[in-house]
This record gives structure tokens, sequence and C-alpha cells, in this order.
């Protein structure tokens, strides 16, 4: 039986008009906005960027630590973990007070800074980072709801795009600064780094962030529903993880953690619609605005994962750009999102808050930029791939604000924390099935046109196994050692031999622009549902008032 609360929740849910019985805002003094944005938004920089800090480090971790077969578990388990820490965060916040939680899940990102920095073995690394994993997770779920306190809505669109923009610069210098480290201290100092960052956001937020309290505290934690969303998440993520990569799709594992993950899914619905306070309030699901909202971001985590991921194959595989200067190609991407985020902010505070018609102008360069990308081939100049994916990343910059504002809009001050972490929830989820079904789309696609369009000459001179390898994973195109493997093979055949290795290595580079434009082509169908979707979009007057806010600091 639903509570008061959540009774009290559900009747600020309607499409047509915001919710109307907050408090009147109490605006914070200049100061205590300057300290606590200034906290807030170095701490999501902090979570935000140890997602790809790392990357730059592994190969001198993995020469330390060893653990070869199992380094993409030090990125995974954090993912893992943060994923499944912001719907739990998020909701608790709302019914216990956001500060405690905040500056818990930063202590917590502290401690696992520490221990991962100490790590003596892989095993060690990869349980150290999912520790760092939850308390990111929390960081970033409370970043954008303590927004949402600190400022009415129609102020929150120029906060949020700054805030965005944030998160989105973290991509940018992550893997640049974690290679300058390691290159002048140690990998250790990766995580070492965080510490007196980490120190000096704890300082800032006791001393300067309001003490935002609900009107009562939940009287019955939903620990069900809490235990029952742990089990959906991390076998969904680590299956979608697995499939097609590490094992077969239709393998008995992957599709028995799949199922399992949806039996649980099923049981988890029944036990929420049941709970007192639940920690994934389903009521929120029946406002369109949120729904619609919800689709678009998981449909742009899709999208965006995807781009991410095989713009760099791309300059590398097809281009032939060196492996360090192909994931800086990403640089300009996400650079035109920070500007367009914090643009669309700005937008949305200044001009009426028109989220709808945003959301659909963000969609459509993303689509217009994904159309562009989509036809790269093996002759693209590099100025033009850049210019494709710049596009690509201006409209995704202006659809973070878009639909977190229009969220935090839709619904009361108690469910606020829910819902803005939905937003992220689903942002990565739809990340990790782009990854998954896109990465999959793609070596089916490249295996079929190399059969098609592979040369009798090539096939006379390469062994069947050599062949079938090179048809599952295009290496000799981004991997010097296995290049080096086939003009060994082919060295035997003289000046034929080069020319077999010419034209099979040009084969290769066009075979794998077809199947990335491909994969591009099936994102782009993507964006379209998500564009179709934002149409139904319903765009609620922002509100002048924010919900349970304090001028006060710490002495609260």
């Amino acid at each position: 039986m639903a509570s008061d609360s959540e009774t009290e929740g559900q009747q600020g849910l309607r499409d047509d008009e915001p919710p109307t019985y907050e408090t009147d805002f109490k605006p914070m003094p200049r100061r205590q906005v300057v300290f606590t944005m200034g906290g807030l938004m170095l701490a999501l920089f902090l979570a935000a960027l140890d997602q790809t800090v790392v990357s730059t480090a592994m190969p001198r971790i993995i020469a330390d630590l060893g653990g070869f077969d199992r380094f993409t578990w030090v990125t995974t388990s954090y993912l893992v973990a943060s994923t499944t820490a912001v719907p739990i965060v998020g909701r608790l916040s709302d019914l216990y007070g956001r500060k405690a939680f905040f500056l818990g899940g930063i202590i917590v990102f502290l401690v696992g800074s520490v221990l991962a920095g100490a790590s003596q073995t892989m095993n060690q690394l990869i349980f150290f980072r999912a520790i760092q994993g939850i308390g990111g997770g929390s960081v970033m779920a409370l970043s954008f709801a303590s927004v949402g306190d600190l400022f009415p809505p129609a102020e929150r669109g120029k906060y949020q795009g700054i805030v965005a923009g944030v998160f989105g610069l973290s991509s940018v210098i992550g893997p640049t600064l974690g290679g300058f480290i390691t290159d002048n201290l140690s990998w250790n100092w990766v995580f070492y780094i965080n510490v007196p960052l980490t120190l000096i956001v704890i300082g800032l937020f006791i001393r300067f962030f309001p003490n935002i309290r609900p009107e009562r505290l939940a009287q019955r934690l939903d620990y069900a529903g809490m235990a029952l969303l742990v089990l959906i998440v991390v076998p969904l993520l680590v299956g979608l993880s697995l499939g097609g990569v590490h094992i077969e799709w239709l393998s008995f594992q992957v599709l028995g953690i799949l199922i399992f993950a949806a039996i649980i899914t099923v049981i988890f619905i029944a036990v929420e619609q049941r709970a007192d306070e639940p920690i994934m309030p389903l009521s929120i699901y029946s406002n369109r605005v949120v729904s619609v909202s919800l689709i678009a971001v998981f449909v742009t985590g899709f999208g965006m994962f995807g781009a991410i991921i095989f713009v760099p194959l791309y300059f590398q595989g097809v281009l032939g750009a060196s492996a360090t200067s192909s994931g800086s190609f990403l640089t300009p991407m996400m650079l035109s999102m920070v500007v367009t985020a914090t643009l669309a902010g700005q937008t949305l505070s200044r001009f009426g808050g028109h989220y709808r018609i945003q959301g659909l102008i963000g969609i459509a360069i993303m689509g217009g930029g994904m159309v562009l990308m989509s036809r790269m081939t093996a002759d693209t100049s590099f100025a033009q791939a850049v210019a494709s994916i710049v596009i690509m990343g201006l409209g995704l910059g202006i659809t973070f604000p878009s639909f977190t504002i229009s969220v935090q809009n839709a619904v009361p001050h108690n469910l606020l924390g829910a819902v803005t972490s939905a937003t992220q929830f689903y942002r990565s989820v739809g990340g990790s099935l782009g990854l998954a079904v896109l990465g999959s789309y793609m070596a089916s696609r490249f295996a079929a046109g190399l059969g098609d369009s592979l040369p009798s000459e090539v096939r006379e001179a390469l062994p069947e196994e050599q062949l079938a390898e090179m048809s599952n994973n295009p290496q000799a195109l981004v991997n010097p050692e296995a290049l080096e493997g086939l003009k060994t093979s082919l060295s035997g055949g003289g000046e034929q031999g080069t020319e077999v290795l010419s034209v099979l290595l040009t084969t290769l580079r066009e075979t794998l622009a077809s199947a990335i434009s491909d994969v591009f082509i099936l994102a782009t169908a993507t964006l379209v549902v998500g564009f179709v979707a934002t149409l139904f979009l319903k765009e609620v007057p922002l509100r002048t008032r924010a919900g349970r806010s304090s001028a006060r600091g710490s002495e609260e």
C-alpha cells in the first residue's frame, strides 16, 4: 500500500501542469552558490573522469600487475557499479536528504581511489574499482539532482548545462591526463590524484552545501527493491558486456544471464507496486513527459556510445591513424558537446524553457552528424571526418540539459532524485545496449563483406585458418604485430606476395569502412525513434519556485 508521501507524489504527476505545492524558493547568497557549485562540479568531474582516465594507463598496469585476460574488467567493474548505484542513491536521497548521501558517496569514492592505487594484483584492482564506482555513481546521481534542489526550474537550465559540460569535459581530458600522470609519476597516481581533490570537495560540502531535508523521513526502507534492482542491473550489464565479445550471444552463459535479469525484472515490478516507499517509483512512468524523455535519453545514449567506440576504430583502422592519435579525434566532438550543453542550458533559462524544441533540434543535429558519419569511406579526408563527428557532438550537447530539465519540471520535489537518476540510468543502459548491438552488427557486416569482396589471389595465398580469423577481427589494421605476421606469411611470395598484401590491406580497409558505415546507419535509425518520440513530449511551463531549499550551509 502506498504511503502518504507516495500518494502526494502521484498527485503531482499530471502531464499538463507542473506540481504547484512546493515551498517558496529561498535563494542562496552568491558566495554560497559559487562554492557549492564549485564543489559539486569538481566532485562530478572526478567521478566522470575515472570512467576514462584509466584507459591510457592500462599498458603500464598490465606490465606491473599482469592479468591481461581480465584488464577490460577494470573499466567494466566501475561502470557496472556506478550504473547500479545511480537509481538507488538517487531515490534514497529523496527520502533522507541529499547532503549526507553526497558526502557518503564522495568518501566511498575516496576510499576506493586509495585502495585502487595500492592494488597488488589485477583482481584487487577490479574489486577496488567497483568500490570506486559505487562512490562515483552516487556523486553522478546527486550532482544533477542537487541542481534541482538549489535552483528553481526556470533557472536550472543554465546550471544543468554547465554541469553537463563538466561531465563532457572529463571525457576529453581523461585519456590525456591518464597518460601524462602515468608517464611522469606512475599508474598508481591515476588514482591517488583523487585524494587531495576529493578532500577539497568534502571541505566545501561540509561548509557550504545546504542541508536540504525531506518534509518527512521514510519510515520503511525498500530493502527488497534495492536487492532486486542490483540483481537486475549487474547481470544485465555483465551480459551485455560479455555477449558477442568474449562469449557468443546465443551461448548458455549469456542467454542465462539475460533471462535471469528479465525474470528478476518481473518480480521487481510486482514488489515495487506494493512497496510503501519504492526504490524506483513506478508512478513516474505514468507521466508522459517523463516517459517520453527517458525514451529520448535511452536512444541518445545508444547513439553516443556508438560514436565514442567506433570513431577511433575508423580513424585507426580505415584512415591509418596511430593508436594514440585515433582516440584524440574524439576531442573535437566532446568539446563541441561541452559548448552546446552550456549554451543550451543558458537558452532554456533565458527564453522560456522550450525543452521540447531544443530536444528535437538536438536529436536532429545528432542524426545529421550520424548520416554524414555513415558516408565516411576509406577515401574520406581527416578534416571531413572530424567535421562529421563535431556535428554529432553539437547535437548531443543540446540534448543533455533539455531532457534533464523536462523530467525535473514534471515531478514533485519528493521524486526529484528518482527521476533525475533515471535519466542517467537509462542513458547508461542505452549506451551499454548500443555497444553490444552495434558491436555485434559491425562484426557480422565486416565478416559478410570480407567474404564477398576478398580477391581469389588473397584466398589462395593465405591459410584458411588465418582468413577465418581475419574475418572475425581485422587485427592487421590496428595491431602492428598482426600486420607483421601477415607480412611474414606472404614474404615467401616475393613481389607477388607484396602485391597480395597491398590488395588485402586495401580490401580490409574498405570492408571495415563499409561495416562502420552500416553501424552509423543503424544508429541513425534509432535516433529517428527518439525524434518521433520527442514530437509527443509536452512542454510544461517551467516553475519559478524550487522545492525545499535553504540559504544556509553547514550551520543547519
